[in-house]
């Protein structure tokens, strides 16, 4: 078993999350509820708690005060220690080169700008993982076995469609796990074999291909950009060519959910039973949950298919929808094919369609939100998003993006 000081996690969860587009214009991505009551972020935190991780820092760059609070300095995920623990790294000015600090341009690039700080902590193996994706896989024996067999890298991989697999990272290895290739973000995918974003190094290897990568890369940048980009531009490719890099299959349910289409379709799955992140006893994915009284169900509330979070008043109809805490559904009103986030209203007579709706959100009586989608999977174009904070008078069509605050 590894020991306490041996291995430190890093969850990269900085990203702006543009194409989340109006759901992250107010939040980091990794703060997006999922499933009611979590937030994306819980499953990174829980799969490196649960694989016995001591050190645990959370690399935040936008919007950080959107996650912070929630974050509560490790506290929900027992990481809040006078000793090591929780640490949360942002962005700093003037505390070495200018590759080394200030924002990132890549969580390739992020790493380099943790260089120090990673060698001064001095442990041996690294796990970064990324904050947007949704799994609970037991990681310990996979980090056990990075050591034992001396690889410079492990990278978990899943299995998507083709299609899928032009948004990602492709992963080719040899039968015994060797990676010999990676192709970032192809157009044309060599097979559905995708980077989970969960990756294992070893430390000092990493550093110094690092520092080497950037001394390379720097003639050809301006400014503080040290040309790393992402992991699978210049990273990975390079580890790759020790022979040592090696991909080992996640087990479960993955899914990358940042783009409108896949966190729609994610909830999708998670109501049809194909998602089984929450079924391990063993290691729950642990939340900080809201302080809600339990959600009420009225007489008149007809409810199929969905799940429903504490503080919920329905009395309504729901079908196939996703409500986080304290959402009204009022009677008369129908809330299909959607996710609402914490302490909507959806006002009598009002209609809501293969959307999702921030918080805060008000739809009005008779308003018409969204409407049924032409295809089977989720598609961004037939997925309405309203922004937090906003107020829906009158009819939003497929497709529609309502900007946070705004009276339509």
């Amino acid at each position: 078993m590894v020991r306490r000081g041996e291995v430190l996690a890093v969850v990269q969860a900085g990203g702006q999350g543009g194409r989340m587009d109006v759901l992250t214009r107010e939040r980091a991505k990794p703060a997006l509820p999922y499933g009611g009551v979590h937030r994306l972020v819980d499953f990174a935190l829980s799969g490196l708690v649960h694989a016995d991780l001591s050190d645990v820092w959370v690399s935040l760059e936008y919007q950080v005060t959107s996650i912070d609070e929630y974050l509560s300095g490790g506290r929900p995920w027992s990481l809040d220690r006078n000793r090591g623990g929780f640490r949360r790294i942002v962005p700093q000015t003037g505390t070495g080169p200018a590759t080394e600090s200030g924002f990132a341009h890549g969580n390739g690039d992020l790493l380099l700008r943790m260089a120090a700080d990673l060698d001064a902590f001095g442990a041996p193996t690294l796990v970064v993982c990324s904050a947007d994706h949704v799994f609970n896989m037991d990681l310990a024996p996979v980090i056990e076995d990075h050591v034992a067999q001396g690889r410079v890298a492990t990278v978990l991989t899943s299995e998507v469609s083709k299609k899928d697999a032009a948004d990602n990272v492709v992963v080719l290895a040899r039968r015994d796990g060797t990676i010999t290739q990676v192709e970032h973000k192809p157009s044309r995918p060599s097979s559905g074999t995708v980077a989970t974003e969960v990756f294992i190094y070893d430390t000092a290897v990493l550093l110094d291909t690092l520092r080497t990568l950037r001394g390379e890369l720097a003639g050809d940048q301006e400014g503080d950009d040290s040309g790393l980009g992402d992991f699978a531009e210049h990273l990975l490719p390079r580890l790759i060519e020790t022979g040592k890099a090696a991909a080992v299959p996640m087990t479960g349910y993955w899914r990358d959910v940042g783009q409108p289409g896949l966190y729609l379709q994610s909830h999708r799955d998670l109501l049809a039973g194909r998602v089984d992140v929450f079924d391990h006893v063993e290691r729950p994915v642990i939340a900080h949950w809201p302080d809600r009284s339990a959600a009420r169900v009225r007489a008149s509330a007809s409810l199929h298919d969905s799940l429903i979070s504490p503080g919920c008043d329905i009395a309504g109809e729901v079908v196939g929808s996703v409500l986080g805490p304290g959402v009204v559904v009022e009677k008369g009103a129908v809330v299909r094919d959607s996710v609402v986030m914490d302490d909507c209203v959806v006002r009598a007579g009002a209609v809501v369609h293969t959307s999702v709706l921030d918080e805060r959100c008000e739809v009005l009586p008779g308003a018409r939100v969204g409407a049924a989608p032409t295809a089977r999977i989720a598609r961004d174009d037939d997925l309405v998003l309203v922004g937090r904070d906003s107020r829906v008078a009158g009819a939003l069509a497929a497709g529609a993006r309502l900007e946070p605050g705004t009276e339509s």
